[in-house]
C-alpha cells in the first residue's frame, strides 16, 4: 500500500510537471497581445472564474497587485448580481474557465462585450464559447488532469496558475518593476524588512564606543564592557578611524603577552577594520558579516566620518538573519 502511495505521488508531480511543460506551445502572437493590451491600458485587469478557476483568478490578481499590475478579481456568479459595476471604461478584463463553456461565464462574455471592454480569455478548450469570442485566447491546455479518474481540476488548474505568473512576469518586465518598487508596496514582514531596511536604522540607538590610539589596557576594557557591543572603534584625535578592538582581540593579546603595564590601543587594534555606510541596506551588511566571519562592523558617513558600531544582534533583532 505504501508503495502504491508514492507512486501515484510521483505521478501527478509529473504528470502537472509535464502540463507546465506543455504551455511553452501556446506563448504566441495572442499572448503577446494580450500583454500588450494590459501593460497598456489605463485602466486595471478585472480577473473573473467561478469554482476552482475563481480561486486561481484571485491568486493572480494578488500576485499582479504586488507585482505593479493593478487588477481586481470579480466572482463570475456575483458579477451578474451587481458586481459587473466595478469594471470601469479603461479596464481589460480576463475570464478563466477549465472548459470556456460554463454557464457563468456564456452570459458575462456579452455583457463584457456590450461595455466595450476588451476581453481575454484564458480556457483549456480552443473550441470553447470563450476562446471564440475573446479578444484575445491564452490556452491552457493539458493532455490531462493528475486525478486517476481525470475529473478534479489539478493539472488544469496549475496550467491556470504558471500562465498568470507568466503574465505576471511579462508584466513586470515592461513596467520595470524593480527591488525598490518591490519594497514599496511590500513592507511587511521579513521579506519587507530585507528590502528596505537600512543600517541606519539598526545602529543609532546602540552606544558609541571609541578609544583614542594612546589608551591603556584598562581604558579599553571599561569602554567595551560598558558600550555592550563586544568592540569599539579606535579614533584619533582628528577624528580618523585608525582600527577596531574586539573582545576577541582582547584574548588573543593577553594569551601572547606575559607584561599588561603598557599596551596602548594602537598596539592590539585590527587596522582597516571593515565598515559600512549608513545609507547601505541592512541584508548588504549582513552579507559582509558573513563573508569576514565577523560580529561587528564600523558605520560610516559619506565622508568616512565614525558614526557608531553595527552589531550582529542588531540584524538578528529585526529578523533579517
Amino acid at each position: 500500500m505504501s508503495e502504491s502511495i508514492l507512486k501515484l505521488a510521483i505521478r501527478t508531480i509529473q504528470l502537472e510537471a509535464e502540463s507546465i511543460a506543455g504551455l511553452v506551445n501556446f506563448i504566441n502572437r495572442d499572448f503577446e497581445k494580450a500583454i500588450n493590451a494590459i501593460f497598456n491600458s489605463k485602466g486595471r485587469l478585472i480577473i473573473s472564474g467561478v469554482g476552482k478557476s475563481g480561486i486561481i483568478a484571485q491568486k493572480i490578481v494578488a500576485t499582479l497587485n504586488s507585482t505593479g499590475t493593478p487588477g481586481l478579481f470579480m466572482h463570475a456568479a456575483d458579477a451578474i448580481h451587481g458586481d459587473l459595476g466595478m469594471i470601469q471604461k479603461e479596464d481589460v478584463v480576463m475570464l478563466i474557465s477549465k472548459s470556456g463553456e460554463s454557464s457563468e461565464v456564456k452570459l458575462l462574455v456579452p455583457l463584457i462585450k456590450n461595455f466595450g471592454n476588451l476581453l481575454i480569455g484564458m480556457t483549456g478548450n480552443p473550441q470553447s464559447y470563450l476562446s471564440k469570442n475573446s479578444n484575445y485566447f491564452l490556452n491552457t491546455s493539458v493532455s490531462s488532469e493528475a486525478c486517476p479518474h481525470n475529473l478534479a481540476p489539478t493539472s488544469s488548474t496549475t496550467a491556470q496558475l504558471v500562465m498568470g505568473d507568466v503574465l505576471a512576469v511579462c508584466l513586470m518586465q515592461l513596467r520595470g518593476f524593480n527591488g525598490n518598487d518591490f519594497a514599496r508596496i511590500h513592507p511587511g514582514g521579513n521579506l519587507g524588512k530585507r528590502l528596505y531596511l537600512r543600517v541606519r536604522d539598526l545602529f543609532t540607538s546602540n552606544a558609541k564606543p571609541r578609544v583614542n590610539p594612546l589608551a591603556g589596557l584598562k581604558e579599553i576594557i571599561v569602554e567595551i564592557s560598558a558600550k555592550r557591543l563586544g568592540a569599539t572603534a579606535v579614533i584619533s584625535d582628528t577624528g580618523k578611524i585608525e582600527g577596531i578592538i574586539t573582545d576577541g582581540d582582547l584574548r588573543r593579546m593577553l594569551e601572547k603577552n606575559q607584561s599588561l603595564d603598557n599596551i596602548t590601543a594602537a598596539e592590539i587594534s585590527t587596522i582597516n577594520p571593515k565598515t559600512v555606510l549608513a545609507e547601505e541596506l541592512a541584508v548588504n551588511a549582513l552579507e559582509l558579516l558573513r563573508i569576514n566571519d565577523i560580529s561587528q562592523l564600523i558605520v560610516i558617513d559619506n565622508n568616512n566620518n565614525y558614526l557608531g558600531i553595527l552589531h550582529l544582534h542588531d540584524l538578528v533583532r529585526e529578523g533579517i538573519v
